[in-house]
């Protein structure tokens, strides 16, 4: 489904450059000018892996609960590495880690986790999944667009006004924008990922509202909402314990939202020997709880407005 949408705040590189202003309707011409502007500057590609000390932190990431358990022991983490060793990102969206891991560690460790978790998961439903650069890609870049979104917001522990949710949710269509600039191509996977990984089955997502999904877009999006609940976030302290995660994303495929493909090959990697997702059924049975605390998805009762230059300019 093709759905053209225009940008509500305009995209801009940490380098400080304006790549799009706000109101541009972003059509396949647009984002294809943007793309042959990336081509026209010389990147150098370094391996992911390899850059900083991301190797290290993304063990730190899998060695902790309920992860050690989903990845294995540190020879099978060896050879999951081995299979994304291949993924090499220009160096101006390397640096964006750098400021994630300075200024929002919880979107650093999360853009971590769901590169492992997407190869993870990839690899059982689709066999040979490492073998295609493009779409492994999508993993590590789908939250790239966040560098577009003020720290204030980024890290606010309280309710989010209207015009901040608002801002948020630029995240997705900022990321297609840069992601299409840096890789030089608007057509490649992880700019279609960036920009639909919020989507939904039933159409209740954003930013397009489309029913459509690439499976991809959906392997993607369950490793983001999976590892998005266990983790503490700014605007709920406390993180879900691994039984409710899982109930919270199959509460969202019985509604239609999310494949069922996608969350069973999940909640196989919980099972005790990891069975084949073929051979899993998944409880209907609620038994988690919750954490107490949570205010995403809360609005503040007050419409209060970002000065005009916090919206246009990059991070600080």
């Amino acid at each position: 489904m093709n759905k053209t949408i225009a940008l509500s705040f305009p995209v801009v590189t940490l380098e400080g450059e304006l790549l799009l202003p706000a109101g541009t309707l972003l059509s396949e011409q647009v984002l294809a000018e943007v793309a042959a502007a990336g081509r026209l500057v010389p990147r150098e590609y370094v391996a992911l892996l390899d850059y900083g000390s991301v190797r290290e932190d993304l063990r730190c990431c899998l060695a902790m609960t309920p992860y050690r358990e989903i990845f294995g022991d540190s020879a099978q983490v060896d050879k999951l590495m081995i299979l994304m060793a291949p993924v090499r990102l220009p160096v101006p969206l390397l640096s964006a880690l750098d400021h994630f891991r300075a200024h929002d560690f919880h979107t650093y460790r999360h853009i971590l986790t769901v590169f492992a978790l997407s190869m993870l998961v990839g690899e059982d439903i689709m066999p040979g999944y490492h073998e295609w650069p493009g779409k492994i890609l999508a993993g590590p870049t789908h939250d790239f667009g966040k560098v577009c979104i003020p720290l204030s917001i980024l890290r606010k522990n309280s309710p989010l006004t209207h015009v901040e949710r608002s801002m948020l949710n630029h995240h997705p269509l900022a990321g297609q924008v840069l992601l299409a600039y840096y890789l030089g191509d608007h057509t490649h996977p992880a700019v279609t990922v960036a920009r639909d990984h919020h989507e939904r089955r039933d159409g209740s997502g954003y930013p397009r509202g489309i029913t459509e999904l690439q499976p991809i877009v959906e392997l993607v999006a369950v490793c983001d909402v999976y590892d998005a609940l266990l983790a503490p976030r700014p605007y709920r302290p406390l993180a879900y314990d691994n039984r409710s995660a899982l109930e919270e994303l199959t509460t969202l495929a019985e509604q239609g939202k999310l494949g069922w493909e996608y969350v069973t090959a999940l909640v196989a990697r919980n099972r005790k020997g990891q069975p084949d997702s073929a051979d899993v059924v998944v409880s209907r049975d609620r038994r988690g709880t919750p954490p107490t605390g949570n205010c995403y998805g809360t609005l503040a009762e007050e419409v209060d407005s970002l000065p005009a230059a916090q919206l246009s300019a990059p991070l600080a």
